[in-house]
């Protein structure tokens, strides 16, 4: 007879955990392929042609592949992903408790200016496309490479990274990692930059900002709507170079 060993389940919040070992295999299931589809599969797909859509669509692959992830791990459902209003331990949910994700909003966008200085690769730097006459080329009227763009910003900051790291992860770290599970969640996050190593240092500071009050409110709304500020500064930005009259 085979016996089968249960996951435990964490008093606190009712969710089965993940072992020190499970987490981290998770964790390379999702940093493995998007440093792979970065630094090897886009640049041989693309060869001597443009690297910036073909490394687009690569990431976004990756992105994809993290939502599928999700629903292999998950028993093809969102149960269990703290997809749920903000709550505290004395029954409040929702309301002002929402007001609770500004600071830390306005915390994430203040973090885009602290210098690192940290060498980047110019190919694979998205800023660095954005700020360059080429980017601003290529972007203008190319409405295909726009709606890829916020395809890849969807999956990254709702169904993808963020659902993955902060939904399905942290509510099952508790039992390995303690009340120190946001922060090992937050370095992790930051840890999981392979396809860009130069923004680790910030993903991780980023990284404790989404994860604390996700595990402050058991609510991965929090950490989404956190990144998707970026996303949203970013499609807005984006949207203005595609609508712009090229230099």
């Amino acid at each position: 007879m085979t016996t089968v060993v249960e996951s435990p389940v964490s008093a606190e919040t009712g969710i089965p955990q993940y072992s020190k070992a499970r987490v981290l295999a998770i964790w390379s299931a999702a940093a493995l392929p998007m440093g792979v589809l970065a630094w090897i599969v886009a640049p041989a797909i693309a060869g001597d042609g443009n690297l910036v859509p073909v490394l687009i669509g690569c990431l976004t692959a990756g992105l994809v592949w993290q939502f599928v992830l999700i629903l292999l791990l998950n028993g093809f459902s969102l149960r269990g992903l703290w997809l749920q209003r903000p709550s505290t331990s004395d029954g409040r949910r929702g309301g002002r408790l929402w007001l609770w994700v500004l600071p830390f909003v306005f915390g994430f966008g203040a973090l885009q200016f602290v210098p690192f200085d940290l060498p980047t690769v110019a190919s694979h730097d998205f800023g660095a496309f954005l700020a360059s006459d080429g980017g601003r080329t290529l972007l203008h009227g190319n409405w295909g490479l726009f709606a890829l763009i916020v395809v890849m910003m969807i999956f990254n900051t709702v169904l993808g990274e963020e659902l993955l790291f902060r939904g399905l992860l942290l509510p099952r770290m508790r039992n390995a990692f303690g009340r120190g599970d946001w922060v090992v969640n937050g370095v992790l996050m930051g840890a999981y930059h392979l396809h860009q190593p130069w923004s680790i240092p910030t993903s991780i500071v980023a990284g404790w900002l989404m994860a604390y009050p996700t595990r402050r409110f058991r609510s991965a709304w929090m950490g989404i709507i956190v990144h998707s500020s970026q996303s949203l500064f970013l499609i807005v930005v984006i949207l203005a170079l595609v609508l712009a009259n090229p230099r």
